[in-house]
Parts: C-alpha cells; structure tokens; sequence
C-alpha cells in the first residue's frame, strides 16, 4: 500500500529470517529402523506445515515492528453539509464587560467567588464570555465546517487556520479568555479574516462572522482595499453586534445632523460599509445572550450547503499492533510445543 512507510527501514533485512523455519523441521527427530511401516498421518503433516507457517509470520511481525511500520498522514474527501468559516473577534477592554457595561459581577457559571449562584448571572457574565459560549455551541452543531479563528484590538491577532479538527477548534475559543487589549483597529482585522480564505477551493458558502460590541473608523485607502479583499474572496458576511444598554446601535440615525459622521457614529457607518460592498450580508444586535443565541440558531440554520472538504487523518504507529500479533503468535507455538509427545 503506498501509505505505509517505515521509520527504520534497515530493520526489513531480518526478514531473510523468515525461510528459516522451512530449512529445519520444528518437529523433534526421531529414527525408526524401517519407516515403511509407519503409517501416514495427515493431522502430523498438516500441523508441521501450521507450526512453519506461525514461525514464519512470528518473524515477519517481530522485524515489521521493529522497523517502525506506520500508516502516513493523509487527507480524505468528505462531503459533508456545512461553509468555510473564519470568526473574527472583538478583543477591546469593552468585551470584558458585561451587557450593562460594567465589569461582571458573577463568573462564566453563574456563581460568585464564593460559589454561591448568583441572581441574574447570566445578565452579568462579560460579552466576551457569553460569545465564548455561544460559538462553542454552534462549533458543536456544525460537524462539517472548516472554521479559522482570528481577533483583533490595537492590531490583528491570528488564532487558528481553517481546521475541520473541533478539538482544536475548542481550545482556540477558549484561549481567548486571555485579557482584552485598549483599542479597536477593525480595518486590519478585517483584512487579515479575509487572508484565511487564500488558496481555498471555492466550495460551500464561504462566510466571515464578525462578533464585535463596537466599531472603529476605516480611513478610505483601507475601505478600497477591503472592498477589492471582499470581491475577490466571495465571503458571506455576518456581523453578531453586541449592543451595550443604553448605547446606540447599528440602525439609529443622529438626531442631530452635526453628529453624522463616522467619528460619532463608528458602528451607522461601519454597517453602512458593509451594506455597500455588494456582497451577502447581515447584522444582528444582541442586547443580551438570550438575542446572540436567537443569532446565531439563524446563521446555523441558514449555512447549509453541500460541501467537498479535506478531512486530515494522522500518522498511525503500527508497529504495536505488530508486536501485539507477534505476542499471539509465540503464544500459539508455545501451545504446540507443549503438545508434543516426546518419545522417552
């Protein structure tokens, strides 16, 4: 098979040994004066050519083992429903807080430092921790994707490439209960999101979901370029906004005309931005987790397209299932070398 390979080839040579058995009989010799008179025995020649066979075999498995036989990584075609999925998250100071703007007072399970549950823990956990949840739980509902891991705050912060591995997926999630950083810098990640889609076969929906609780201003050279990233890379885009009580959100329109400006109102004219490209997109404001689980059950239900992906299968060690055949073929030659009948 032109999967296997061996770690230490030079070892194969033992298996010279395997003819071994066939030039000496594992029967004891015993001399008869006349062997005419002995009659034929078919169990005796059958179990003869068992116990060479086993010999044989032993030898194989025992040098196969210590040349290191293994089964090489690979990549096998699944098709699958699902989208390549690149989340890119918000990591500013404001994310640590919660919904109503404070620091949380409870923990991710709803309990105080004491350990007692606390009333209304799920209001008071962070942003950040309520959207560590939620993406988790959508990860596990979506078996077939190919989800990357970005963040961005003063600069970009790359994660995880596109991976279908959901162990790995899960722990790039939570590695993001590390500290928020000050800033909010949207163009850079932005652009950096989109990079994860380079030299990927364009199959299934191809979606950016950005979970952010604020906005920043794009200066025009970074919107031309982001214009011509999204074009080219064909994405879907959601964005899962964060609102914070008593902030505006993504749809209010200034009442005063001298407050329409993107310096004023970042998240109107980021959303406005995005409007513009021309591409599939949406927005969704969340008040609270119950709104960012109603958000998310959308995009889970609404991103199902055929998919052909590349699952990774890695290297597989044989040489223990080698050593573990050697051990039951000794075990058998043991039991026929105990059967036999020495002449006394």
């Amino acid at each position: 098979m032109t999967d296997l390979a061996f770690e230490t080839p030079w070892a194969l040579m033992g298996l010279l040994l395997i003819f071994l058995p066939l030039l000496r009989s594992p029967m004891q010799a015993t001399t008869y004066p006349w062997l005419d008179i002995i009659p034929v025995d078919p169990l005796s020649q059958l179990i003869n050519v068992l116990i060479r066979v086993l010999a044989m075999a032993a030898f194989a498995a025992l040098f196969l083992g210590l040349s290191g036989l293994h089964r090489k990584a690979q990549h096998v075609e699944r098709i699958g429903h699902g989208a390549h999925i690149v989340m890119l998250l918000d990591r500013s100071n404001s994310m640590d807080h919660s919904f109503a703007g404070k620091a949380p007072s409870g923990n991710d399970d709803g309990r105080d430092a004491g350990g007692r549950a606390t009333q209304g823990a799920v209001a008071e956990q962070s942003k950040a921790d309520a959207a560590r949840h939620l993406l988790t739980q959508f990860v596990d509902h979506r078996p077939h994707d190919l989800i990357g891991i970005a963040e961005y705050s003063t600069s970009p912060l790359f994660v995880m490439s596109l991976t279908e591995n959901k162990q790995a997926i899960h722990a790039a999630i939570d590695a993001t209960t590390t500290p928020a950083l000050a800033y909010t810098n949207i163009s850079k990640g932005l652009s950096m999101a989109l990079s994860f889609f380079d030299h990927q076969p364009v199959n299934g929906s191809r979606i950016l979901l950005l979970v952010s609780d604020g906005a920043a201003v794009i200066d025009p050279d970074s919107e031309a370029a982001l214009r011509v990233l999204f074009k080219q890379q064909q994405v879907r885009l959601y964005w899962l906004f964060l609102r914070t009580d008593n902030s505006p959100g993504i749809l209010v329109q200034p009442d005063d005309p001298r407050d329409d400006n993107a310096q004023a109102m970042p998240e109107l004219y980021l959303h406005r931005f995005f409007s513009s490209l021309n591409i599939p997109y949406h927005a969704y404001e969340a008040e609270n987790p119950d709104a960012m689980q109603k958000a998310i059950n959308d995009i889970n239900q609404l991103e199902q397209m055929p998919l052909h992906y590349l699952q990774a299968i890695p290297k597989q060690d044989l040489s223990g299932l080698c050593y573990r055949w050697l051990t039951g073929l000794i075990a058998c030659l043991l039991g026929l070398k105990f059967c036999e009948v020495r002449r006394i």
